[in-house]
């Protein structure tokens, strides 16, 4: 299995930004001169940050995270400042209602269809755990050889593991028992399927894609 593919993200409110920037603007009354002559200044060096902003629109989160090294200040320049309230709020709304529409068409094409159950952390663990799951070969058909994707269903399993590690103390009895649960399923199946691959005179599965 490739590395996590690299990916940029892009924030989309700088183009309104540019927009607002090259909108033609009202003409202003000139000011009267003053009768004193000021001396002239020397033109200001603007500074890095200034010249970012006025560059590349909203400025760029640069700053180290606590306890974080140096070495990871390249991974968090290129992320743009996260929305604000109002704008979270408002993406929101549209959100709804996009999906709101969605839902009212497919049920116009199939008025039998109730209404979509809403998405929950145990369908997220469930995710996750079927994807490991079938990734290990699980679900193949009967005289089939399973088709082993043994990289990818240790990243799927090492996800369940951050997800494990990130929402400790933030989960109900249930929900931690359930993810504890299917984590510790998937490790066992991953552990039996590494030790058959890798005992002498086994030949490995086929890896995804190939007859």
């Amino acid at each position: 299995m490739s590395d996590t593919p690299k990916f940029e993200v892009i924030d989309r409110r700088k183009y309104k930004a540019e927009e607002e920037r090259e909108a033609p603007r009202t003409e202003e009354t000139p000011r009267a001169e003053s009768q004193v002559t000021a001396p002239k200044a020397e033109p200001a060096t603007p500074s890095k940050a200034a010249q970012t902003e006025a560059g590349r629109g909203p400025q760029l989160v640069t700053s180290e995270p606590e306890g974080g090294d140096a070495d990871d200040l390249g991974e968090y320049a290129a992320i743009p400042p996260a929305p604000t309230a109002e704008e979270s709020k408002e993406q929101k709304s549209a959100y709804d209602a996009s999906a709101q529409r969605l839902e009212d068409l497919v049920r116009a094409q199939n008025p039998a269809a109730g209404p979509q159950p809403p998405v929950t952390f145990e369908h997220l663990v469930q995710q996750f755990y079927l994807s490991a799951m079938i990734q290990m070969g699980a679900g193949t058909q009967e005289g089939q050889r399973p088709r082993v994707d043994i990289l990818g269903a240790k990243q799927t399993i090492d996800l369940l593991g951050v997800l494990a590690e990130k929402t400790k103390g933030n989960l109900t009895l249930n929900e931690d028992r359930m993810l504890q649960s299917v984590l510790f399923e998937a490790r066992m199946a991953f552990l039996e399927l590494t030790n058959m691959i890798t005992m002498p005179g086994v030949p490995p599965p086929a890896a995804p894609g190939k007859h």
